[in-house]
């Protein structure tokens, strides 16, 4: 088995370490030589003692006091002044360290205990498959350590797992941590001896070891390496429990003092009659009886409980994220904006000499943020005061019943009634998500496998249901006239959404995978692993979403400078008096709608509407277009031509369903 430090390929790391200064090196860490700035004299007195381009140095152990950095080179240790040594650039030595794994076996923690929050998230090139990197210092060595989307083998089944094998296939000289669900050793074995079959340096480590014993399963972590000529490392993740020993185990791969793998047989059945003698060689099993979890488990799988548990679960959720979002928006977000930003920007703006066109496409023609068209007002309070607040709280309630283990549960109960839309199980989520905020859940269709998924998604997303804010509106405008016609305005939208995608079904050719999934125990989540989570989310958000609706709004904004958007309301305007059985001045709301769909609905009331026009106006408003927040990502996504394909497709069976609510309570 080749050792790391003898590896001929360094390039097999995926994300290639900066130049830094000398400086930034801790003790004990190896670098080369990237540059060394300066003059001719200065560089040369440095080469004179081996330190130029392309030199291999190590940080040895400073004094402590501030005095000269001390590098080993060329066998000799060289005592080098601060000042000069930050004029030379260095490019750390990191190794690559490849976390793989079956999915729910605590990969994601394992990684998040290694590399805390150095994290930098990517898609995989030609895919949406993300994976995340970080640096992590072990053995005395500098990695970077890759977390490699999960995958039962290393035959591919889906894009996730065939990004998998392309990343592990793509790093040759990349040490490989395989991280083993104690409880459930027997299935995790099958990719540990795909991976060395391979040939490529492995260690075991044998995560919730701590859940394993409250199992009752008892390993012999010891006889299991020795059996498989790897080392085999006890862990807990969300402790670090073990930490020490796997430092240990990446130090005996380092100097190729680990042991050598043993022979694997060649095909799945013989691996897996390997791996039941290993099972019954390593592994003892005690009887348990069931706990509370267990049971709950039980009955959260079962249709006659489970669905009744979830609209429990769905409906406690909802009203936390409504609550925590509105309450950080009305005392928090909108008066920090409105009382700190929004001055401070005016007086700015005020001291830049500029027209009144560049005026009013930095901070609108008006006082308020959320209508003045601005991009520095409109465009920032948007998707930091109207969108963020409610994306925050439902990925902090997505990331709990995540690693709760709850979601798979929930995909198998809706798998069925999904089916008969194209769509399997995992389709439930985005959905779930759209009914708090339309941004989150459009960037969750990610994880459907399919395009042809995704676009059934993405169409159903903003189709099935309104968002929090929306709801809140239509509660407030359509309530007046009793709950028979609250009933009527959800169900009207929520019809239109099925009916939608059982037309997509048909009209969409490919075929769609089936659900394919497995369910983890339930589990207590960690505040710290659901913190991270969140962040990482988060700040995809902050970098990915906001520059795309902040472009909107100057679209928008160039729009209206240029007389588009009253041209666009006289084209709606047949749409809405005729069609829709609307006062024509209502037209003005769709342009509002764009922008935000909760202040259209709101905005109802000063035109005295009739109970069926505020359902068919509210109807109407819900589906016919996304918001400019929703669109932005949805042009991200999909793509401009699937997202105009999506767009259009929606705006008809809006106008189709309101024309016949209009039909049908036109008298009311």
């Amino acid at each position: 088995m080749p050792a790391l430090h003898s590896r001929p390929r360094q390039e097999a790391a995926i994300i290639p370490a900066a130049p830094a200064s000398l400086l930034t090196l801790r003790p004990g860490e190896r670098a080369v030589i990237a540059s060394v700035d300066g003059d001719g004299a200065f560089k040369e007195k440095l080469s004179a003692m081996g330190l130029h381009e392309g030199r291999e140095i190590r940080r040895a152990a400073d004094s402590g006091n501030g005095g000269p950095a001390l590098v080993e080179v060329m066998g000799s240790t060289v005592a080098i002044g601060r000042g000069m040594a930050d004029k030379i650039q260095v490019r750390v030595r990191e190794l690559t360290l490849l976390l793989t794994g079956n999915p729910n076996v605590g990969k994601s923690v394992v990684f998040s205990r290694l590399t805390g929050l150095r994290v930098m998230s990517s898609n995989y090139p030609g895919t949406t498959v993300e994976f995340v990197s970080g640096s992590a210092r072990l053995g005395g060595e500098r990695f970077q350590v890759v977390d490699v989307p999960g995958t039962y083998s290393l035959a591919a089944t889906c894009a996730a797992e065939e990004v998998a094998c392309r990343m592990i296939a793509q790093s040759p000289g990349a040490l490989v941590v395989d991280v083993v669900d104690s409880t459930n050793l027997e299935r995790n074995l099958l990719l540990a001896l795909q991976l060395m079959e391979r040939g490529t340096p492995v260690i075991l480590l044998l995560n919730k070891w701590d859940q394993a014993a409250l199992r009752g399963v008892s390993i012999d972590a010891p006889e299991l390496g020795r059996r498989l000529g790897a080392i085999a490392v006890p862990f807990v993740a969300v402790s670090g429990e073990g930490l020490r020993e796997l430092e240990q185990a990446v130090r005996e791969h380092l100097h190729d003092a680990a042991p050598r793998p043993r022979p694997v047989p060649a095909g799945d059945d013989g691996k897996w009659k390997l791996i039941g003698e290993l099972s019954r060689g390593v592994q003892t099993i005690s009887h348990k009886h069931p706990g509370l979890a267990e049971r709950l488990a039980e009955l959260s799988m079962r249709p006659a409980t489970g669905i009744p548990l979830a609209l429990a679960v769905l409906a406690g959720a909802f009203l936390a994220v409504r609550a925590t979002a509105e309450g950080a928006i009305r005392f928090v977000l909108d008066p920090l904006f409105s009382r700190a930003y929004l001055p401070l920007v005016e007086r700015a703006v005020g001291l830049i000499p500029m027209g009144p066109a560049a005026r009013a496409f930095l901070v609108g023609t008006g006082t308020d943020p959320m209508n003045s068209f601005g991009v520095l007002t409109t465009g920032l309070y948007i998707p930091l005061v109207s969108v963020l607040p409610y994306l925050v709280a439902f990925y902090f309630v997505l990331g709990y019943l995540e690693d709760l283990g709850y979601l798979p549960r929930l995909a198998v109960l809706l798998d069925r009634a999904l089916h008969r839309l194209g769509l399997h199980g995992y389709g439930a989520i985005p959905l779930i998500l759209g009914l708090g905020c339309k941004v989150p859940a459009l960037l969750a269709t990610r994880v459907l496998e399919t395009p042809r998924e995704r676009v059934i998604a993405m169409a159903l997303t903003l189709m099935i249901a309104p968002c929090l804010p929306q709801s809140a509106m239509i509660l407030s405008q359509v309530g007046k006239f009793g709950f028979l016609y609250v009933a009527l305005t959800f169900g009207a939208v929520a019809g239109v959404g099925v009916l939608s995608g059982l037309l997509l079904h048909r009209m969409l050719k490919g075929d769609y995978p089936e659900l394919f999934v497995e369910i983890p125990p339930y589990q207590r989540p960690r505040a710290g692993v659901l913190m991270a989570k969140l962040w990482l989310r988060v700040k995809s958000f902050l970098c990915e979403a906001v520059p795309m609706i902040v472009a909107g709004v100057a679209a928008v904004n160039l729009c209206d400078m240029a007389g588009l958007l009253r041209g666009l309301s006289g084209l709606f305007r047949p749409l809405v008096a005729g069609v829709l059985g609307l006062p024509p001045d209502t037209v003005s709301l769709m342009v509002l709608g764009f922008l935000r769909k909760d202040v259209s609905i709101a905005m109802l009331a000063p035109f005295h509407l009739s109970a069926g026009q505020s359902v068919v106006a509210a109807v109407f408003l819900t589906l016919y277009l996304p918001c400019i927040a929703s669109l932005s990502i949805l042009v991200r996504e999909a793509g401009w031509k699937q997202a105009a394909g999506i767009v259009a497709f929606n705006l008809a069976f809006a106008s189709a369903a309101a024309g016949a609510l209009h039909l049908m309570l036109g008298h009311l």
